[in-house]
């Protein structure tokens, strides 16, 4: 049989997402509720303890209540909020981190799909502090420039609205108290020991991301150039899917945030001096940022192909 799928929250920018990822999918079953009973508790509850996997596509108290709607004990769940990303009890949806995460992912009950910013963070520290080139207390400073359809269904009618506020044209830095919802993950799935300085910019452009760590080269475990610190991030993640990294230097003097958007590609670009060290990741805020990996996660709970119904 089937496995029979749910999206709770399908309405939303990522359930949408998911929902047409899945849509065409001849290897699953989706479950829909009746559009009049999208928020009735009872139908909801009805469906998640009938599917074999749920996606949870809901702000963060909602999330938490539907979790426990749920009493089948075969129903396992993806949750795509901040809700349970350093819950006990849920693994951490990054398989890249290494062939026990993706162990974990595979066998799982529930699963905490990573936040956008939070995912390009993630792509270079955890592998510099796994391999010990990061020491686990460095000041780590980042900044992360996504396009704004990451802010959800209000957020792009404000965009395209057309009368919009002019100042949208230019790009608006936020998260200026230090305090944003994607550090807890950042900081325990990495195993910092030190808050990073961490600063979101948003961009007048649809969908795209590009997160950026700045890295001296005197601070690090080992005193690696950059090319150095380019070589032990590509064997990290050789093999991978979904994860490349590119020459030392790249193939630009510049880099655009929207390099791989509409794909579920995320690649490392390495640059720099004989000094500091650049990392920055490349990705699409929609895809491996959010809805791309939410399925390619039910992809390993599956056992499927981990790219099925995601491109590139």
């Amino acid at each position: 049989m089937k496995p029979k799928v749910y999206i709770d929250g399908k309405e939303g920018t990522t359930g949408l997402q998911i929902y047409e990822r899945l849509g065409g999918r001849a290897d699953i079953e989706l479950l829909l509720i009746d559009e009049d009973k999208r928020k009735d508790p009872a139908e909801r509850k009805k469906l998640m303890d009938a599917a074999d996997i749920v996606f949870l596509c809901l702000p963060d108290a909602a999330a938490v209540e539907a979790v426990g709607l749920i009493e089948s004990p075969t129903t396992r769940v993806i949750d795509a909020s901040t809700a349970h990303r350093t819950a006990p009890g849920w693994v951490y949806g990054y398989p890249e981190l290494g062939q026990e995460q993706r162990e974990a992912i595979q066998s799982a009950k529930r699963v905490a799909n990573p936040g956008c910013h939070a995912t390009g963070f993630i792509s270079s520290v955890a592998p510099l502090v796994r391999l010990g080139i990061l020491p686990a207390d460095y000041p780590v400073t980042c900044y992360s420039l996504t396009g704004y359809s990451g802010g959800g269904k209000k957020l792009i009618a404000e965009y395209e609205a057309p009368d919009r506020d002019p100042r949208h044209e230019s790009h608006r830095i936020y998260g200026l108290n230090l305090k944003h919802k994607h550090l807890p993950e950042m900081q325990a799935v990495c195993g910092l020991t030190r808050k990073p300085v961490f600063v979101p910019i948003l961009g007048d452009f649809y969908q795209g991301m590009a997160t950026t760590i700045m890295l001296h080269k005197e601070l690090l475990s080992k005193p690696v150039s950059g090319q150095e610190l380019r070589d032990a991030l590509a064997e990290y993640y050789a093999g991978q899917r979904f994860v490349s990294v590119a020459p030392y230097g790249g193939d630009e003097p510049v880099l655009y945030a929207s390099t791989l958007a509409g794909t579920n590609q995320l690649k490392l670009e390495v640059s720099g001096n004989d000094d500091q060290i650049l990392v920055t990741a490349l990705f699409d805020n929609l895809g491996k940022g959010a809805s791309g990996a939410a399925v390619q996660n039910m992809n390993i709970m599956l056992g499927f192909d981990e790219a099925a119904g995601l491109e590139g």
